[in-house]
């Protein structure tokens, strides 16, 4: 089997089990808007999470698995095996460590950082900063479970990490499900930190099954400081992510009550797509890339980022334009009952509409900036990331101010998407000015068939609605909705599949391979 056959394959199976958590998610979401639609509680609960998401991605989500995998790559052989669990074992010490002092830290300075995100709304804040320091408790087990999904993912066994996002989402859907009609929005957050402690929980096995020997040690050991050197920049980058993530939850707290829960909706709903298909590409690839740069094979690497970078591209355009003509009965099947009223889908519709603009900027993301990291080449991507993210800030400001009241939340939107589009385009200048040509002429034939099948797609999703419109005049039915959703999707696929399969399209038939080789 291929390098790529193998990787698509692992990708597959990640996608498959990223589905599975993303629909979890989505139930999540709409026990909660059923229960509370977008509140004062909602917004709370969303705000809740900037400090403790912060502290786990910057020094450990994204920042140490993208200096782990490179390093431990040279570490694999057998006979250095003590020394790879040693290093392996002080990182780990070192992060908890800081982990444990910033937790500290946070618990003191949450009241004042709610005040600055939640503007004039005591109550608001008062309820943010009680949810906040409870789930502080959270990033010391995420940490645990991302180090731990690093080793796993390095030994390309990808599925219990997988299986712990889902029992972590279970686990909330759970208590929110029994605990909210008593105790309310605090039932999201138990069942976050139960969800927590069993996404690391139910890794341990695997990795014994590895040979990890855990050591309490904290060895200042040369890959030890490589590995922080690398992840430095990243942990830059990461900071400079969340100064623009606080900064639009202030610019959202400063609208009227449900705007952040209605920003929240729409991007979770864009990282569906995102997350299901992308990430995992993304996750499956780089053990990959990182062993075609340790062994040279240089054409090998390039043709590994071709292939992942134009199956991202396959899928994600299509669901994109998607998202776009579907977002109303979308979003009328997902949330519309309870506390989640008409009114409130129309105010997700706006941001979701300039969120699904950028899913494939988005999806590149979790694709190209892994190419730099293969390289051991982390300074780069943080550059790149923190210029776009000054731009971002700009732009919030700029269309806040311009846009009208009821698009404000899309003017925020749309800032985040013009500036995720400029990132993926200095990637791809300086990755190509780093490394030569990046199998450029394959990728644009491919992008050109991919966004020729879409439009015919979007035609076929016009008419499916005109029908359904014609079908149910004036008040549309939650049954309509389910109709215009669900035939939507159902004749969006089918045609776009058929045109790429006419078109000859290289993505169809490596898609094809993968579904026949796991179905044997």
């Amino acid at each position: 089997m291929s390098t790529s056959q193998k990787m698509f394959r692992a990708a597959g199976f990640i996608m498959v089990a990223n589905l599975l958590s993303r629909v979890l998610g989505l139930f999540r979401n709409i026990i909660m808007a059923y229960h509370f639609g977008p509140s004062l509680e909602t917004d709370a609960y969303v705000a809740a999470f900037n400090l403790p998401d912060f502290l786990f991605w910057v020094l450990a989500g994204g920042t140490i698995n993208a200096a782990l995998i490179p390093v431990l790559t040279e570490y694999a052989d057998d006979s250095r095996q003590e020394e790879r669990w040693r290093i392996v074992s002080s990182v780990t010490n070192f992060t908890l460590g800081a982990m444990c002092v910033l937790i500290l830290i946070s618990i003191l300075l949450a009241p004042y950082l709610m005040e600055v995100l939640l503007p004039a709304d005591l109550a608001k804040q008062k309820l943010a900063t009680r949810l906040t320091r409870l789930l502080l408790l959270q990033p010391i087990f995420m940490a645990l479970a991302g180090i731990s999904m690093g080793i796993l993912n390095m030994k390309k066994i990808f599925w219990p990490s997988a299986m712990g996002t889902l029992l972590y989402n279970i686990c909330v859907i759970i208590c929110g499900l029994f605990l909210s009609p008593l105790i309310g929005i605090h039932a999201f957050v138990i069942g976050v930190l139960l969800g927590a402690v069993t996404n690391f929980a139910i890794q341990i096995p695997h990795l014994k099954k590895v040979g990890l020997r855990y050591r309490l040690v904290a060895e200042w050991h040369p890959a030890v400081r490589r590995i922080f050197i690398l992840a430095l920049p990243i942990l830059v980058f990461q900071a400079i992510n969340y100064l623009q993530t606080f900064m639009y939850t202030r610019l959202a707290g400063g609208l009227e009550t449900g705007a952040i829960t209605a920003m929240d909706y729409a991007y979770r709903l864009n990282m569906t797509v995102v997350g299901v298909f992308a990430i995992a590409v993304g996750v499956a690839s780089f053990p990959s890339l990182a062993e075609q740069v340790a062994h040279g094979q240089r054409r090998k690497f390039v043709n590994t980022l071709s292939e992942s970078v134009r199956m991202v591209i396959f899928v994600c355009v299509p669901a994109s334009v998607g998202m776009i003509l579907l977002r109303t009965p979308l979003l009328s099947t997902l949330f519309q009952r309870g506390e989640f009223t008409a009114s409130h889908t129309e105010d997700v519709a706006i941001p979701l509409i300039f969120f699904a603009i950028g899913i494939t900027a988005q999806g590149l993301i979790q694709i190209i900036p892994r190419a730099y990291y293969a390289l051991q080449s982390t300074w780069q991507p943080v550059l790149i990331g923190s210029a776009t993210m000054v731009l971002n800030v700009v732009l919030m400001f700029i269309f806040i101010q311009i846009f009208p009241h009821p698009y404000k939340t899309g003017g925020l939107a749309l800032a985040l998407t013009l500036g995720a589009l400029v990132q993926v385009g200095a990637l791809f200048f300086f990755l190509r000015r780093k490394i030569g040509p990046l199998d450029g002429v394959t990728i644009l034939v491919s992008t050109s068939l991919t966004l020729l099948a879409t439009t015919v797609m979007a035609v076929g999703i016009n008419m499916w609605q005109y029908g359904v419109h014609l079908m149910f005049p004036g008040t549309v039915p939650k049954i309509a909705s389910v109709i215009e959703l669900f035939g939507g999707i159902g004749v969006g696929f089918l045609i776009f599949i058929f045109v790429a399969k006419a078109l000859c399209a290289e993505e169809y038939r490596l898609l094809m391979e993968t579904v026949r080789r796991r179905k044997n």
